[in-house]
């Protein structure tokens, strides 16, 4: 279908505002998926992500609901100021994304040097490419979040926080960009999304006047600590701590000063010169010595590690790699102390011995420190050391405590002492800012947080998530965890485009904080996109989503009742859809605003979660140039084509992954689909008029079979895509169905040009449906063929396809498998004999063997002796050796075969028996007993299978 079909639908929409939804008598259904951040081109994992509430939306108009669809543009934050930056410093990297990779003019580049050109810019371009979608939106609801109105909301929304005491200043860890000076979330990264960030418990191990700190996860392990590890080819320096001389990586240091004041560097540190010497164990006064280890990071904790190979992996295995290296050996003169070194039991573990790391090293077949099941065997033992370790009873104080008490009580020992202190880390690396400078972990002290730690809120945000419905269902544990385990989130920060906080103007309000509950914007922005900024105080917040009188309004009454009512009628929210590395942030912020803020009645009713995209097998990322733009692809396969695509590869909640080999055999699909709609004219030999097929009673076994099989598929679709799954609907809606049709045309093949009434009701129907049906996927080239083949008014606004479960027979569907089966079969036994076959004798099974398969249907399981004895004790037949041989057989058969009472198989067969007999190219006979039957093969027929003999 060419581009210009698809731009005509769109026009016509667009001209008959078929998508903009106004509160009526119906009921309603809105739908929101989280808001793009417009900074670069939609590529094909945003087409996946806004096709799926599309499809929902349209599905659910053909179903009779008022659905309201909106979008929006998220453009608050650092993120554009960042590419801004480095596209005014003529960065060549960010210049050949920008006109590789997003397709930016190059005489347009220097325009994104302003921030709010690079949204404008993109969220434009957003917008076009949705419509170029056929994307169901209500665009009068359109806004960005730097809107004057929106952001008085943003004020009302984060004062109803604040006066609640849900908002405070305090201190706390934060991801921190030190060149843009500013804490970044998930968004404002270009690396390292959903890294969370650890807390280090940092001991102090004295060696002279210098402080060797090692940062540790397990500070309850230093009972057992060997030796101190330094990586010899790092730079590490001296540095003041508070008046102690620490030791510690120069890239440690840069991590550590934004966590503690003044640490400054004294001198650099050669580790040679340290690597040999001994340390002293804070907690147990043992010497230990330093050994040289290239697997300590520089930039991770403090570049300094202490040993502790009974229960650390990394640190058993690299102690015997050094034991077996001379050269290390006799180069830092360790020859008579390495040998003394042994692994020091400190917890038990049921099913280890008192040596864990070394039986887990064993386990996995570990072979040295660079073997990458390492990591394996330190969260594999860390894990379960933590949920089920104890410490080992011979140690004074901690004996036979939990190894998870045990660690919180003698961290906070250790630091009373002044023998450790507390520092913060990312749990992996790189994590790198949009401007393309390294984060850092930074103890913010005058910030503003989210007191998401409140324990009352968590309860009260717990009962809205048992409220909502999740799909997929197991991911609601997820959200329950992250619930419980979120904390303090900065919510505000200095730089960025974005809402400042009304009653600290210094601090901007973060992105993933003012936009929490802007669904509520969406149900009245068609109102306030043209009133005066000034006018949307608190007060009028406050009665027109709260019904509370605080204060003077200046919009007129009948307004705000009105702007009221449109808010009733559309809230709640009855589904989000977002990507789930939004699901320890953004999904449940949203849960946590909206208890805070709104009554239990406008709560959110659900949540769909997606999966991830990859292109020909590998992650998308617009960073590394590994996507394609949604415009490229619309232009290369037609906007109809890649949403069937993506909605086809995978459920929502699963990885999909674009592959051009498949989006090519799915544009051929849709290219059959429409011939196939000119096709049913040309059987039928002049116009279709879908809106008045003339019905013709079936007789026929094959058209009621179709007939069957469309509601079937109707059915199964409808279930489907009513909790999301597009890939299953579209097994039903269009693959399946497209077999079956397949099948029905070559059934009645000789006499498809016979104008044959039947064929044609057959055919006209399952058309009729069949567009209607696939309208939410593939809305163009559905309106399209509706249009030419005389469908009234639009498809988009015609009824869903309802399943007529009269017309579902599981009889005729099994009627038709019995025929299909004979023609496998006699041509499969045709091969294995090889001879000339002049005759095909088919024997069906007699009644005492249908009544045999009753009576072990009922049983429902293959209980042969129960089988026997009720068959005997009914007396269905006389000899009870062939019962015995009989029911063995059904035993075997009745878990693999769908019983669903006895069929007529005489009359089926002489239904079909001339497509039988022209499928096998010979004479044909149905006998219902063996007077004929010369190798006494009637005595292998069983119901649903008959016997054959060939002669």
């Amino acid at each position: 279908m060419s581009e210009n079909i698809e731009k005509k639908w769109q026009k016509k929409w667009a001209d008959a505002k078929l998508f903009e939804s106004n509160p009526d008598e119906r009921e309603k259904l809105f739908i929101t998926v989280a808001f793009p951040y417009p900074s670069g081109a939609m590529h094909i994992g945003h087409g996946r992500t806004y096709t799926v509430p599309d499809v929902y939306a349209r599905f659910k108009r053909m179903e009779g609901y008022n659905v309201l669809f909106p979008m929006a543009w998220h453009v608050t934050g650092a993120p554009v100021i960042g590419i801004a930056d480095r596209i005014q410093r003529k960065d060549p990297w960010t210049l050949d994304l920008y006109e590789r990779v997003h397709g930016v003019p190059k005489e347009t580049l220097p325009k994104l040097e302003d921030p709010e050109y690079i949204v404008k810019y993109f969220s434009t371009e957003y917008h076009e490419v949705m419509e170029e979608m056929g994307y169901s939106i209500d665009w009068r609801r359109e806004f960005r979040t730097i809107d004057p109105t929106y952001k008085k909301f943003i004020e009302w929304q984060i004062t109803t926080l604040y006066e609640k005491g849900l908002v405070q200043k305090g201190e706390h860890p934060v991801k921190y960009c030190p060149n843009c000076d500013n804490p970044v979330g998930d968004h404002d990264l270009l690396e390292g999304e959903g890294v969370g960030v650890n807390e280090l418990t940092l001991l102090k191990f004295p060696i002279g006047d210098k402080i060797l700190v090692t940062a540790t996860l397990r500070p309850e392990t230093i009972v057992g600590a060997t030796n101190i590890w330094l990586n010899p080819d790092v730079e590490y320096v001296l540095v003041d701590a508070e008046g102690e001389n620490w030791v510690i990586t120069k890239e440690a240091h840069y991590n550590l000063s934004n966590q503690i004041k003044d640490l400054n560097i004294i001198e650099e540190i050669n580790p040679n010169d340290l690597i040999g010497k001994m340390a002293t164990n804070p907690f147990t006064g043992d010497e230990l010595p330093i050994f040289p280890a290239s697997f300590v990071s520089a930039s991770y904790g403090s570049g300094v590690v202490f040993s502790e190979p009974a229960d650390a992996p990394a640190d058993y295995i690299a102690l015997q790699d050094l034991k077996k290296n001379d050269e290390l050996i006799a180069k830092y003169n360790l020859k008579g102390i390495i040998e003394n070194v042994e692994p020091i039991p400190v917890c038990t573990l049921k099913g280890y011995g008192e040596i864990p790391a070394a039986d887990i090293i064993e386990r996995l077949g570990i072979t040295d420190q660079n073997d990458e099941k390492l990591h394996e065997a330190t969260n594999e033992l860390y894990k379960q050391q933590h949920s089920k370790g104890k410490i080992i009873d011979s140690i004074p104080g901690f004996g036979g405590m939990k190894v998870r008490f045990a660690r919180e009580e003698l961290k906070e020992k250790l630091i009373a002492d002044n023998m450790a202190t507390i520092m913060y880390d990312f749990a992996e690396r790189p994590v790198v800012c949009r401007c393309g400078n390294n984060c850092v972990v930074k103890i913010m002290d005058d910030q503003w947080f989210m007191k998401y730690g409140n324990e009352d809120w968590t309860e009260k945000t717990l009962k809205v998530l048992e409220g909502e419905t999740i799909i997929p269902k197991e991911l609601k544990s997820n959200f329950e965890y992250y619930i419980n385990w979120l904390d303090d989130w900065a919510c505000s920060r200095k730089v960025g485009l974005g809402t400042r906080l009304p009653w600290d103007n210094q601090w901007l309000i973060e992105p993933l904080t003012d936009s929490t509950i802007y669904m509520s914007y969406y149900s009245i922005a068609k109102y306030l996109r043209d009133m005066n900024p000034d006018d949307l105080n608190k007060a009028f917040f406050d009665k027109v989503l709260l019904d509370k009188d605080s204060g003077d309004i200046t919009v007129p009454a009948e307004k705000v009742k009105e702007i009221q009512d449109e808010f009733n009628y559309w809230y709640p929210l009855d589904w989000r859809l977002s990507a789930k590395d939004l699901v320890g942030n953004h999904l449940s912020f949203l849960m946590f605003t909206h208890s805070a803020i709104y009554p239990e009645a406008k709560w959110p009713k659900g949540t769909v979660v997606f999966g991830m995209g990859l292109l020909e097998g590998n992650k998308m990322s617009s960073s590394k140039g590994n996507v394609i733009l949604l415009k490229d692809a619309i232009n290369d396969y037609t906007a109809d084509v890649v949403r069937l695509f993506l909605m086809a590869s995978a459920e929502p909640w699963q990885d999909f992954d674009w592959r051009e080999k498949e989006v090519l055999g799915t544009k051929r699909r849709l290219e059959w689909f429409r011939e196939f709609a000119a096709r049913v004219e040309e059987i039928k030999g002049s116009k279709l008029d879908l809106s008045n097929i003339e019905d013709v009673e079936l007789t026929r076994t094959i058209d009621l079979w179709m007939i069957s099989q469309l509601n079937e598929h109707i059915k199964k679709s409808t279930e489907a895509l009513e909790v999301f799954q597009t890939r299953q609907a579209l097994q039903d809606a269009l693959f399946l169905l497209k077999k079956d049709v397949d099948h029905y045309l070559y059934r009645v093949k000789h006499i498809i040009d016979d104008k044959d009434p039947a064929v044609i009701y057959v055919l006209s129907t399952v058309l009729e449906a069949w567009i209607r049906l696939l309208a939410p996927f593939t809305p163009h080239t559905s309106e399209e063929l509706w249009s030419a083949y005389g469908g009234e008014g639009f498809v988009s606004e015609a009824s869903w396809p309802e399943a007529d479960e009269s017309l579902i027979s599981a009889e005729i569907e099994k009627s038709e498998g019995l025929v299909e089966n004979i023609i496998k079969d006699i041509a499969h036994i045709k091969q294995m004999v090889g001879d000339e076959i002049e005759k095909v004798h088919i024997y069906l099974a007699p009644d005492w063997k249908w009544e045999l398969y009753k009576i072990a249907d009922e049983v429902g399981k293959p209980d042969i002796g129960q089988i026997m004895g009720r068959a005997i004790g009914a007396k269905i037949y006389d000899d009870k050796k062939e019962i015995a041989m009989v029911a063995k057989k059904i035993g075997k058969e009745i878990t693999k075969t769908r019983y669903i009472g006895k069929i007529n198989e005489e009359e089926i067969l002489n239904d079909a028996l001339d497509y039988i007999k022209e499928e096998c190219g010979n004479e044909v006979i149905i006998h219902t007993d063996d007077s004929y039957d010369p190798q006494n093969k009637a005595r292998n027929a069983m119901p649903y299978k008959p016997a054959i003999f060939m002669e």
